[in-house]
């Protein structure tokens, strides 16, 4: 994989930054006359989007300082460019600040998608074995991640250029669309892909017969978009917009639809163990990008454990992050929560979720899988999976909908089914706590998978109760703000208000 992020990225290098027109000699590693000739390309070009949109979610750990730091709730205590994202201070002049004020990655996804699409009818022309099935199912993927690419960087900057079309090899300025369109957009074209997705690669779906590219679905699963990622990642930008009777029927298909997929429920065990769900690639891996030890795809960057990780787990004496012991036992405050709790006496009764809890940093250790699932701690050599969503997650989005929508029964329903999995067994719904306690769960269960700030703005949108973070909605701060280097190299930019 990453030799194919390698080629990937310079074969795309001249597209994707929002610099003025460019008109150069193409930089790409195969010359255009050799490209989109036959099916090995295409697997070549779906693969590096794939890529690519790892890539973009994992560099300078953007994914979980964008859902995770960014909240507040995790402190560092050495770097000072992530107590700027902690405190909101995103217009900070640090490397990683600026970085991830840039989009540009996420347009290298969007180009690479682009030119996929414009050139996949050559390679069905020129080679035979490319059949119409291969192509309906490769453009449904370029499709659908593409559209994740803008729903993406809509939850980061909001209005953002549209960019449909690869023009080319030129780079055309444009100014930022109303985020409101592209949603709509991304909406019809993530529709659109699931229709023509598989449940299953290599599975004997009907929409996918045979070995695709002539692999078994062992090299597929947790690796590709299936129908019911469509449907998951709908379902997460239907509740960004609030509208909460697409949630309700998005997360149903995917409840429905799950086992043909091979997606399961996670037992706490393996949600947590170095060598569980985490490790490698899974179906239950509903939508992520997974680093194959036996591929020798890992890195000592871009996963969580990088920022997390410590001494008892690490030979590494202060993480860049941790949670305060307060800050975990107001999150963990259920009983024989089997993620993490304590007894009566202050002692942890369970420690997947952290260790070290009595120490100076508690260490959240949910996501630990070093090199291959080992737990030595003298490596620092990670091969975590990137997860943008999982089951529980839909199922807990589902309960948020059905509460919102007023079916208090079904929303206890839902809340319970991933509740009890946890060991929790006495739940009190009170009067007017059932939102409360959907987005407790969400924290617990989620935590460290880059969603909590999302949650936090959907909540508050939901509740209308807190000032401070409503004027944060209103006045656009939820953004982050708009590269410096990027408005100066084109001028049809403008900065989010907020950060004016």
């Amino acid at each position: 994989m990453k030799k194919i992020l390698y080629i990937t990225l310079l074969f795309f290098v001249a597209l994707t930054g929002c610099n003025k027109t460019l008109d150069i000699n193409s930089v790409r590693v195969v010359a255009e006359v050799n490209m989109w000739n036959k099916l090995e390309d295409t697997r070549a070009g779906l693969l590096g989007i794939y890529a690519l949109t790892r890539a973009a979610l994992s560099d300078n750990d953007s994914h979980w300082l964008y859902g995770d730091v960014r909240t507040g709730e995790f402190i560092s205590p050495n770097r000072p460019d992530l107590k700027a994202i902690a405190g909101n201070k995103l217009n900070a002049s640090y490397p990683t600040v600026d970085a991830l004020s840039d989009w540009t990655r996420f347009y290298a996804i969007v180009n690479a998608a682009n030119i996929f699409l414009e050139r996949v009818g050559d390679v069905k022309a020129a080679d035979k074995r490319y059949t119409e099935n291969n192509m309906i199912v490769d453009v449904a993927q370029a499709r659908f991640l593409r559209a994740f690419a803008y729903f993406y960087m809509v939850r980061i900057w909001g209005d953002v250029p549209f960019i449909i079309t690869s023009h080319d090899g030129k780079f055309e300025n444009k100014p930022r669309e109303n985020q409101g369109k592209i949603l709509v957009w991304a909406q019809q074209e993530m529709l659109t892909a699931a229709t023509d997705l598989p449940f299953i690669y290599s599975g004997g779906d009907v929409q996918q017969p045979g070995n695709y590219y002539n692999e078994d679905r062992t090299r597929w699963g947790g690796a590709l978009a299936t129908k019911n990622t469509a449907y998951a990642v709908l379902a997460h930008l239907a509740a960004w917009q609030g509208n909460y009777t697409d949630v309700a029927t998005y997360t149903k298909f995917v409840e429905d639809n799950y086992g043909k997929s091979g997606i399961g429920f996670q037992n706490t065990e393996d949600l947590t163990k170095s060598n569980g769900f985490f490790f490698n690639k899974n179906t239950s891996q509903m939508f992520g990008f997974n680093s194959d030890w036996g591929h020798i795809d890992g890195s000592g960057t871009g996963h969580i454990e990088e920022l997390t990780l410590a001494e008892p787990v690490l030979n590494k004496k202060v993480p860049d992050i941790y949670m305060p012991k307060d800050t975990i036992l107001k999150i963990f405050n259920q009983p024989n929560d089997e993620r993490f709790s304590v007894d009566t006496l202050g002692l942890p009764r369970s420690e997947r979720y952290f260790t070290n809890i009595n120490g100076k940093y508690p260490i959240f250790s949910k996501i630990k899988v070093i090199q291959g699932g080992t737990t030595d701690p003298t490596f620092r050599y990670f091969t975590s999976a990137l997860i943008f969503t999982r089951l529980e997650d839909i199922v807990l989005l589902r309960a948020e909908a059905l509460a919102v929508l007023g079916d208090q029964n079904g929303a206890i329903g839902e809340l319970i089914n991933v509740m009890t999995r946890r060991g929790i067994t006495t739940i009190t719904i009170n009067s007017g706590e059932l939102i409360d306690l959907i987005f407790d769960e969400r924290h617990r269960e989620l935590l460290g998978e880059g969603q909590r700030w999302y949650d936090l703005v959907r909540y508050n949108k939901i509740k209308q109760n807190n000032p401070a973070f409503l004027n944060l909605i209103n006045s656009q701060g939820i953004y982050w703000p708009v590269s410096r280097k990027l408005i100066s190299q084109n001028n049809l930019l403008t900065q989010n208000p907020f950060w004016k």
